[in-house]
């Protein structure tokens, strides 16, 4: 029987939130010796994947061309509108469990709980896939002797299965996950020095692009792609050809090729928010992890512009080779022994990608099993290594057996859903998150002088939002467009009407501008004006919102641009969920009713913030995530919005 019996409390045990002011920030059981670099590195590894030596060559050759380093930029400026969400509440909130965590504190444990069982879904695919691709590479530079040595001898015939066994997967797994238990500073060293061969590596192939380039490559006229399309068709003439090619120059397909190229592209930059999930383990999270995920940002776009432009400028890019583009690219210029050295970044850099999806992986399962909404024994702790030792190895293990039978192919679109749910709830959360009331952190002890110097200076601001929340206990139109200057529980809750109806509108914008396009460019009536109410009701609905009174406070770092930055990235991370196939959704809707059956079954009843209320008269009530205060008793507190590093916890560093 849940404790909250009627049907009220059931729902309020669904949205209460996890309260973090009651626990101090510095507090941790895991082990702090990560530093600012180890977790640029972290991010570089995770995110500069094996994609920057095969995904230029496909998106230049099918939707871009040479426009792919334009495409690579409005893909890197969508990435750091989440990114920029993350490092706030990187700043906000240093503790383990990166996204999951974010949405209890701001959102509700349901939710919390949807984000995190995606996040673990999203992780157990890549970690699977990326063994794999790993596999598959190293047995192309042996000539495909192990494949042939399986498919041979363990060859499985059934559908949904991959085609052998991969043991060589399973053993990279397992071993990546052994080191992992090991310690997280000697992981750290690992990934550090392969993502460092890869930096090197991917220098060295800019470096030869822009040497044995020619910048007629970015300039084929369209009369000569016309000529090469009617050899290809064998058409005496090109009169009545069309390029299939495109129309030359630097942009072959035309603005809308650049932009499909940008929505591919964005997966590329993908892997950052495993910085979210060191929160435990790094020194001054609340600045390590907001540089680290904006400097990991920057110097994977600078890779992925640098690799796209050699590439397209090495060779004309109708020629490229979509699976292995770099060493044909290099046996086009004379360079054919450089495909060694591409050979070597590629493995590292799968390596890095393989730590950084097995990285995150254990520390959103500790943090959920920590909350009491999965199983107790997955938040065990090694005593020695400081390291969630019963996570890492049961999620090593789920993803080794994945990889070692399954054929994951129509399984890494599944990835997709958790990791665009996790960004667009961050960014849903920072905007409902700054235009609540009044928000706790730890704050330094000031001198008496300036403690009451600070007070007295808020006693005017203090009196303003109590004759605000008094006059304004009933909703009114003029409230909403002249609110308070200061933040009520009323513009509170404007504000979280107003983001629930954004989230509808970027839902109904995306899907009519997905399944509804064709109905667009016929200039239907209907859709026209379905399409312009839409858009709208999107800008009057962020002109609203930006029209509320934000909290004041200060952390090491905020999101600018607020609200039009957090809504854009709801927009963009919405409509490319949108893009998933049916099937997609179908097998996402399996996992989602496994995951049900689990917190309704367990964790709605081992809840620790459930039993944290116990003793209230409530016992489901609706905790708040950072937790609201009477303004009279912040007026007793002291404040200093000026120097952000006073709200700074200061950290306690474990010695491992």
């Amino acid at each position: 029987m849940l404790p909250c019996g009627p049907a009220l409390s059931f729902v309020r045990c669904l949205v209460r939130k996890k309260n973090v002011s009651g626990e101090s920030l510095e507090e941790s059981k895991l082990c702090r010796c990560l530093s600012t670099v180890d977790l640029i590195a972290l991010g570089v590894g995770s995110t500069l994947g094996a994609g920057v030596y095969v995904l230029a060559g496909e998106v230049a050759k099918s939707d871009s061309g040479p426009s792919i380093v334009v495409s690579f930029l409005i893909a890197a400026l969508a990435s750091v509108m989440a990114g920029l969400c993350y490092a706030e509440f990187g700043a906000r909130v240093p503790k383990t469990g990166s996204a999951y965590l974010y949405t209890y504190v701001t959102v509700g444990e349901l939710w919390a709980f949807i984000t995190g069982w995606n996040l673990i879904l999203s992780y157990v695919i890549g970690t699977s896939s990326v063994a794999r691709a790993w596999s598959g590479t190293f047995d192309e530079l042996l000539g495909k002797q192990i494949g042939h040595f399986f498919g041979t001898y363990f060859k499985m015939n059934y559908s949904g299965l991959a085609e052998y066994p991969d043991f060589f997967a399973v053993f990279l797994i397992l071993l990546l996950s052994g080191l992992l238990s090991f310690g997280v500073k000697e992981s750290a060293w690992v990934n550090k020095i392969f993502t460092a061969i890869n930096i090197l590596v991917l220098l060295f192939v800019m470096i030869s692009g822009f040497v044995k380039g020619d910048a007629d490559n970015w300039k084929i006229s369209e009369e000569y792609l016309l000529n090469l399309t009617a050899i290809i068709e064998n058409d005496s003439s090109y009169e009545n050809v069309t390029s299939i090619y495109g129309s030359g120059g630097f942009m072959p397909y035309g603005f809308t090729g650049t932009l499909a190229g940008a929505a591919t592209c964005f997966y590329a930059f993908v892997g950052f928010d495993c910085i979210a999930t060191t929160g435990e383990e790094v020194k001054n999270p609340q600045k390590a992890i907001p540089i680290g995920i904006v400097a990991s940002l920057l110097v994977c776009f600078m890779a992925y512009f640098g690799v796209s432009a050699a590439l397209t400028l090495m060779m004309p890019y109708y020629l490229l080779d979509e699976k292995s583009p770099l060493p044909v690219a290099f046996e086009y210029v004379g360079w054919g022994p450089a495909k060694y050295v591409v050979a070597v970044g590629s493995l590292c850099a799968l390596s890095t990608s393989l730590l950084g999806s097995i990285f995150p992986m254990p520390r959103v399962i500790y943090a959920m099993a920590k909350d009491g909404l999965l199983f107790k024994c997955l938040a065990q702790i090694s005593s020695k290594a400081k390291t969630p030792l019963v996570a890492t190895l049961s999620s090593g293990a789920v993803a080794a057996v994945m990889a070692f039978m399954f054929d994951l192919k129509a399984l890494v679109d599944m990835m997709s859903i958790g990791t665009l749910l996790a960004y667009s709830l961050v960014a849903t959360c920072v905007l409902i998150l700054r235009y609540q009331p009044s928000l706790t952190y730890e704050q330094p002890n000031y001198s008496p002088e300036k403690a009451a110097l600070a007070a007295s200076e808020r006693e005017s601001a203090v009196s303003e939002s109590q004759i605000n929340m008094i006059q304004e206990n009933h909703f009114s139109l003029q409230a909403l467009i002249n609110p308070s200057s200061l933040p009520t529980k009323q513009t509170a809750t404007t504000v979280n009407f107003l983001v629930g109806l954004l989230a509808f509108l970027v839902c109904g914008l995306s899907v009519l501008t997905t399944y509804g396009i064709h109905f667009i460019a016929n200039l239907e009536p209907w859709s026209i004006g379905l399409l312009a109410v839409l858009v709208v009701s999107f800008i009057v609905t962020i002109l609203l919102i930006q029209r509320q009174p934000q909290n004041q406070q200060k952390v090491a770092f905020m999101v600018p641009l607020l609200p039009f930055l957090p809504s854009f990235s709801i927009l963009v991370n919405i409509y490319l969920m949108v893009q998933l196939s049916g099937d997609t959704w179908t097998r996402f809707s399996f996992w989602m009713a496994l995951g049900f059956l689990i917190y309704f079954a367990y964790g709605i009843r081992h809840s620790l913030e459930g039993h944290r209320s116990n003793g209230d008269d409530d016992s489901c009530s609706e905790n708040s995530g950072l937790q609201e205060k009477n303004p009279v008793e912040e007026a007793d507190e002291p404040e200093n919005a000026n120097e952000s590093d006073q709200f700074l916890a200061h950290e306690r560093t474990s010695e491992c």
